[in-house]
């Protein structure tokens, strides 16, 4: 049997990690897809120790069984050229048919899927992708139409088709056992762990099916499901025939669209939460009273309580039954997940448990969410967990120097909704990002760089806090470790004007009487208190006249392409935060964008961009007047992002 003509490629992320790579990379779709669909690929890890492209499938699936989100799949394989390109198309097709079949089992039928094989040509960068009918290597053929959607399609043509259903659950697992006999315990725990997950399919389980919006919109009605409505065979890739067996049987299936935002193609547009009831009591034939049983213990027990907090999210096309995205989706991951927390637990069941949380991410350059488990009992900064988050990164293509998985990042699912943008601690609101607005530069064929990420806007007079004439650079200096916040870099607060006095006097650059005064500060002392919170270290740039700015735009474009954080600039008695250089290399006109923090005013967007506080500058305006003063001299303080994960 042949494959029908003809078959296309569709790449939903022009930005796909699948370039210059010298491994095996998983190729990821989602069965509510159209076929040979490819919406992110993922690295693989573990390999044979004889071979370094055959893949160790049973650790492999162990990782990725956690990793991707149910309604996500692997649907094939990339490997670099080795030999005959048909050749290596097949070797990738059976690494992905054998992954499955560990990965996914007979009950999604994996040996009878058609996969992907794709062969990177390392000299070029040309890949080639082969498609197999249900995997049999006699039925391979080279798909040559391939078709990559920008960013933004891509994440419309996943979020228009489907949304998210959230499930969380806490269980605290009892199990008695003989602490002098460990073999004897853990098997203990482990018939009580599967006793447990066959719960979640339970007959008499009851699940609370709610939306996951605010409460400020109108909200569906809540449904509930019993686990005896519950199909656990069926294949969800074909949903027509799912809607119409539930329509035969003489039932109106509620759809996932139900609890779905309609006018959201992005991953806000979260759907539905679903809350188990699980059957603690077993049934009884007729009324009884409840009766008390004494047993006492003939040997040694001890009594171990297992802690588990569960939290799956899985990915539904809207058209999808909601009793097919519990049975189908829900529940086999929140057994994958509950599998994933006992091969942890299990080795040290009679010591200390491990604090493991699951957190949900969704990182640059994917348009669908993956999952974390991460070990709570050590802090993020702690060896084993830079560790973990360094693997992910690795396997998710992801830079090795950008906090990307930290838990800071993970994605919020609160149902309340809370626009206000701002210091908690402060009680005031701060405005981010203000220079988004601003016109251009007018500099003519300019190239512009900006600072990347986010950050807040701090000044004068904020906080009902009178710094004006000598606080500018403690402004700067909480502007710069507000983008280290937002950024993720940090979790510290923004220090207030006594705060940063206090870190300048514990490493003795101050003597004490400086607390609380209103003494200046310049880049070196603001250098010197980013090391002391942050740990950050900074480059400084002097210049001994304003006049010599123009020859800095180069070195400073490629700081903001490089590093991509806030500059501080301290010249006279003035200090300003510089946020992007607009350079023409050829003509050597420039401007600069700088953020005033010597403004006064309230947090009005409009009145700061008009009023110029934060604008490009030229060095020397239209009417000969030189913003950056010839008989100053200026230190720049250059921030270093940090190497980390």
């Amino acid at each position: 049997m042949t494959m029908k003509n003809p078959q296309i490629i569709k790449i939903l992320n022009p930005n796909l990690k699948i370039s210059n790579s010298s491994t095996l990379q998983w190729l990821i779709s989602s069965p509510f897809f159209p076929k040979f669909t490819i919406v992110s690929t993922i690295r693989c890890l573990h390999f044979q120790p004889s071979d370094n492209l055959t893949p160790h499938f049973s650790k492999e699936s162990d990782d990725l069984r956690s990793l991707i989100v149910r309604g996500f799949h692997v649907i094939g394989a990339l490997i670099p050229a080795q030999n005959d390109v048909v050749s290596d198309a097949k070797h990738a097709i059976n690494a992905a048919r054998e992954l499955r079949k560990v990965l996914y089992g007979d009950v999604e039928n994996s040996g009878k899927f058609d996969l992907i094989g794709g062969v990177l040509d390392s000299n070029g960068g040309i890949i080639r992708f082969f498609g197999s009918k249900d995997g049999e290597f006699n039925n391979v053929e080279e798909i040559e139409e391939v078709v990559y959607e920008e960013k933004e399609k891509a994440e419309k043509f996943v979020w228009e088709r489907g949304c998210l259903i959230k499930c969380g659950i806490s269980v605290n697992l009892p199990v008695y056992v003989n602490p002098n006999k460990e073999q004897d315990a853990i098997q203990k725990y482990l018939r009580e762990h599967e006793g447990l997950a066959s719960m979640f399919k339970d007959p008499q389980t009851t699940y609370i099916v709610t939306s996951l919006k605010s409460s400020s919109e109108d909200l569906p009605r809540p449904v509930v499901v019993r686990g005896s409505e519950l199909d656990f065979e069926s294949d969800i890739s074909d949903i027509k025939v799912l809607t119409d067996t539930s329509t035969k049987s003489g039932e109106i299936p509620i759809h996932c669209s139900y609890f779905c935002s309609e006018s959201k193609h992005h991953l806000s547009g979260v759907g539905a939460e679903v809350t188990l009831f699980l059957n603690r009591s077993g049934e009884s034939q007729q009324s009884v009273a409840p009766v008390v049983e004494y047993c006492p213990a003939l040997e040694a027990v001890k009594l171990m309580v297992v802690n588990y907090n569960l939290e799956v999210i899985c990915y539904a096309a809207k058209d999808l039954p909601l009793t097919y995205s519990i049975s189908r989706l829900v529940i086999p991951a929140l057994v994958d997940q509950l599998a994933t927390v006992k091969n942890i637990v299990s080795p040290s069941f009679l010591s200390k448990h491990p604090q493991l949380h699951p957190y949900h991410f969704c990182p640059p350059g994917f348009v669908h969410p993956i999952t974390a488990l991460y070990e709570l009992s050590y802090g993020e900064t702690e060896l084993k967990q830079v560790e973990v988050r360094r693997s992910l990164h690795l396997r998710l293509g992801l830079p090795s120097d950008r906090p990307l998985l930290r838990i800071a990042n993970a994605l919020c699912f609160s149902k309340s909704s809370n626009n206000e943008v701002g210091s908690a601690r402060k009680g005031y609101p701060l405005l981010r990002d203000v220079h988004v607005s601003i016109p251009s530069s007018g500099v003519s064929g300019g190239l512009v760089s900006l600072v990347q990420g986010s950050y807040e806007y701090h000044h004068y007079l904020q906080g009902g806090f009178d710094d004006s004439g000598w606080g500018c650079a403690y402004r700067s200096l909480q502007t710069i470790i507000s983008w280290f916040r937002l950024q993720h870099y940090t979790s510290i607060d923004v220090p207030t004007h006594r705060e940063i006095q206090e870190a300048l006097v514990e490493i003795g650059d101050k003597d004490p009487s400086f607390i609380g005064s209103r003494e200046w500060i310049g880049a070196i002392e603001l250098s010197y208190v980013l090391d002391k919170l942050l740990g950050v270290t900074c480059k400084v740039m002097t210049l001994r006249s304003g006049a010599e700015f123009p020859e800095k735009c180069r070195e400073l474009a490629l700081h903001f392409e490089n590093q991509g954080t806030p500059i501080m600039i301290g010249g006279g008695v003035l200090a300003y935060t510089l946020l992007g250089v607009d350079y023409n290399d050829a003509s050597g006109d420039c401007a600069f964008l700088i953020l005033d923090p010597h403004y006064t005013g309230g947090e009005d967007i409009k009145k700061i961009v008009n009023g110029g506080w934060c604008g490009w500058k030229k060095a020397v305006d239209s009417k000969g007047k030189a913003f950056f003063l010839a008989d100053k001299f200026y230190n720049l303080l250059l921030p270093q992002r940090p190497d980390m994960v």
